[in-house]
Order: structure tokens, then C-alpha cells, then sequence
């Protein structure tokens, strides 16, 4: 650490330093539940993390989880976690939900309970099985199940039997209907295509970021690049899970542009190859303050610096990581180019796509950010170095949890300084998170 303890410091708050952290493979769903829950999930990269640590497990002061398909039998996963992994039946342990959002916010409520004084060690983290999404009755298979339940004659239960159809026993897939936006009726994937639309964004071009977050995250994987941010996971039946599973090495742009819209046929520039990958995966991090450090004699990663939130137009969700990164750098007094590694989640290629073209216009700037000029065109190599969730996959509960993860991995593997990590958040938010290497 260095003797400036630096901006957040100067703000009146405590400095928190990220000091460890570990992940599971992101294993992508193939149409039946998964081999593990998002508890289960958390638990295989939760214990070797905290094996490693040399403290006790009970030095942590509280456990936040984000986790938005939260499964009936795992209701508040964050304590299920925690008793699972040993810290006690006095350990308290919560769950935090902001779609997309919620693996960074688990990290941010603890950053802000960490800067206030209120705590000194925190376990936060993200985790999210979308395989076991629920099946969910329609709404009027669930009235007639209701009066059927309440008929208490067989005459009455004889009646309510002729009222029964037979597509009450086709259920409606509950990821579809909660990747779907209630205020605006569009799916995520169409808001893709509005953000696409608006900032005049290719097919090709989308085509093209989709196959070089698949070449970055297999370079990746082969120069062991990941190996110690990835802790393997092991099922039930004894099957190993070392890597991501979800990457295609050999995607071509031939291959790419072969692929039908998903979302908008038949003109539409989303498809399922410049998509993020609906996956399974658990992520945490370990956040202290500095008397922590100084009491386990810990090597930080890095210190958060500073997190925003920020809301637009549901339609356009994916422009959220502009309006949420850029109040961050204007109060720190920092530019474009002061950013070693930027982060974004890739939700869409043409939502990642339509960020770097809106930091670069004059007019939005000008309109939304309240800039004279424009932000300027981040460099495609300071951004999603090791791939994204195209490539990887995006439990959306952890997702913001692993970006941040990784982003103070690969400052501190690459001897950089600062980097941001940001994300666009379902319902029309965003979130980021400024670090600087400890």
C-alpha cells in the first residue's frame, strides 16, 4: 500500500482494498438443470478461497450475495452459503438483487460498510444457476388449479374438470419472461437492437466483437492467464469442471453471419453469436479495510477507489455503463486515457458497441453527460482484454462480481494502475466501479 491513502481517503472515508478472490468456471446451459445450484455453485469457489486465507473464517464481520434466480429451496442464499462454508451460526448473511447488477452491488454495499467504519473484513459475492430457471404456469392454469383445490364435491370437482385445457399443461419458460423489461414489453435482446439502431451499429461489426471476445478469452485460457482467478468445480458424479465452457475458438465470420436474428426477424443484428451466453457461474471477493490488512498481514489486489449508480429509459438498458462510469472519472479529475483496462459486460455485442460509439458522439455528450465535448473512443485494447460474457457467459447475478474480479487481476498481472469496471443493468440501470492497484 502506498502512504497517500488516496481520493477516497481525502473523502472523509476509509480506504478498502479487494485482497482476494475466486471464481467458478461459467459452464453454459444445455436445456435441462445444471449440475449445480447457485448455492452449490458458491460453495465449490467459496472454500478454497477461504482455505487460503489466513485468518479465521470468523473474522468476517457480515456475507452478501447477489443472486437474482433465487431457487425455492435456497431462499436467502447468502446465509445458506455461509452455513455451508463454515462461518458460523453467528455470521450474519444477506442477499442483494439488482438484475444485473447484483454481483457488483454485493461488492459495493460492502466497499460503502467498509468506508464508513461499520466493518473491517467482508466476503461478497455473486451467483446464479440460469439452468434452473422455473417452469411457470400460465395465469389461467393457475386460477383453474385454484378452484379445482377448492371444489369440495365431486360434483363440483366434476365441474371444474370440464373447464380443464390442455395448454394449462404447457408452462412458460420464467428466464424468458424475466429477461423481459415490464414497463417497456421488450426483451433485453430488443433493447440491443434499439441501442444498435440508434448508434448506426453493423451486423458485421457486432459479428466481428463477438469473434474476438472468443479468440481473446481462448488466448486467455491457454496462456494461463485465468488460473488463478478460476477455481475448478466438481459435480456430484465426480465430473471435473476446470474452464469456461462456453467458448468457440474456431467461430469464424462466416459462421457468425450465418446465424439468424433472434429478436427482430427478419432485419434484426442480434443473434445468439453476438449475445451474451446464458450460463451458469459464482464469483466472490474479499474486501478489507486497512486495519484488516495491517491485522492479517494481507496483499491487496487493489483499492476501490469509488462506484456509481445510474438510471435511463428501460429501452435503452444497454447504455447504462456510460451514464454510470463517467460521473465517476469527472470527480476524480480523470480522462479517457488515464483508464489502464476498462471492463464492460458484455450483454450484447451491439450494446458494448453502442457505449463506445455514445462516448463518442458530441451530441449525447452534450445532451445526456452534460459534456462540451466528447469522452473520446475508448481503445479496443484496454477493453475486455481476456474476452467478456460472449464468450464466457453471463450469470447475471455474478457477473458483475467476476468483472470486477478479474479487473484487479489483470491490473495487477499487467503492472497497471487503474482500471473501471461497468455494466448495464435489466430495467434500465448501470453500475460501475473505479479501482487503482494497492
Amino acid at each position: 500500500m502506498s502512504e497517500d491513502a488516496g481520493p477516497a481517503a481525502r473523502d472523509g472515508g476509509r480506504p478498502v482494498y479487494l485482497v482476494d478472490g475466486a471464481r467458478t468456471p461459467f459452464l453454459r446451459a444445455r436445456g435441462k438443470p445444471g449440475p449445480f445450484t447457485p448455492v452449490d455453485l458458491a460453495v465449490q469457489c467459496g472454500r478454497p478461497l477461504l482455505l487460503r486465507q489466513p485468518f479465521p473464517r470468523a473474522a468476517f464481520d457480515t456475507v452478501i450475495l447477489g443472486c437474482v434466480n433465487v431457487i425455492a429451496d435456497e431462499m436467502n442464499p447468502a446465509r445458506v452459503a455461509a452455513l455451508r462454508l463454515g462461518l458460523g451460526e453467528a455470521m450474519t448473511a444477506f442477499t442483494v438483487q439488482i438484475n444485473c447488477g447484483s454481483g457488483m452491488q454485493s461488492i459495493d454495499t460492502a466497499f460503502r460498510t467498509i468506508e464508513a467504519g461499520k466493518a473491517d473484513l467482508i466476503l461478497a459475492g455473486g451467483a446464479e444457476a440460469l439452468s434452473h430457471a422455473p417452469l411457470v404456469l400460465r395465469r389461467e392454469a393457475v386460477e383453474w388449479f385454484g378452484r379445482f383445490a377448492g371444489a369440495k364435491s365431486a360434483l363440483q370437482k366434476a365441474a371444474a374438470l370440464g373447464g380443464l385445457r390442455p395448454d394449462f399443461f404447457q408452462p412458460v419458460i420464467g428466464l424468458e419472461r424475466g429477461l423481459t423489461d415490464p414497463i417497456t414489453e421488450l426483451n433485453m435482446g430488443q433493447t440491443a437492437e434499439v441501442v444498435g439502431h440508434l448508434f448506426a451499429i453493423s451486423r458485421a461489426a457486432a459479428d466481428a466483437y463477438a469473434l474476438e471476445s472468443h479468440r481473446r478469452l481462448a488466448r486467455a485460457q491457454e496462456a494461463g492467464d485465468l488460473d488463478n482467478e478460476v477455481i475448478p468445480a466438481i459435480a456430484s458424479d465426480g465430473t471435473l469442471f476446470e474452464k469456461d465452457d462456453g467458448v468457440r475458438p474456431d467461430s469464424t465470420m462466416d459462421k457468425l453471419g450465418a446465424l439468424k436474428p433472434v429478436f427482430e426477424r427478419p432485419y434484426g443484428k442480434v443473434t445468439a453469436g453476438n449475445s451474451s451466453q446464458i450460463t451458469d457461474g459464482a464469483s466472490w471477493v474479499i474486501l478489507a479495510s486497512e486495519a484488516a490488512v495491517e491485522k492479517h498481514r494481507l496483499t491487496p489486489l487493489a483499492r476501490i477507489v469509488d462506484s456509481e449508480w445510474a438510471a435511463l429509459d428501460p429501452a435503452i438498458m444497454g447504455l447504462g455503463p456510460v451514464l454510470a462510469s463517467t460521473p465517476i472519472l469527472e470527480r476524480r479529475g480523470l480522462g479517457r486515457d488515464d483508464i489502464d483496462i476498462w471492463e464492460i459486460n458484455e450483454a450484447f455485442a451491439a450494446q458494448v458497441l453502442g457505449c463506445l460509439a455514445a462516448w463518442n458522439d458530441e451530441r449525447f455528450c452534450r445532451a445526456v453527460l452534460g459534456r462540451d465535448t466528447p469522452f473520446g473512443l475508448i481503445d479496443h485494447d484496454r477493453l475486455n482484454v481476456d474476452g467478456g460474457a460472449i464468450s464466457l457467459g453471463h450469470p447475471v447475478g455474478t457477473s458483475g462480481n467476476r468483472i470486477v474480479l478479474h479487473l484487479a487481476n489483470t491490473l495487477r498481472r499487467r503492472g497497471m494502475k487503474r482500471g473501471v469496471a461497468t455494466e448495464c443493468i435489466g430495467g434500465g440501470q448501470g453500475g460501475a466501479m473505479l479501482l487503482e492497484v494497492a
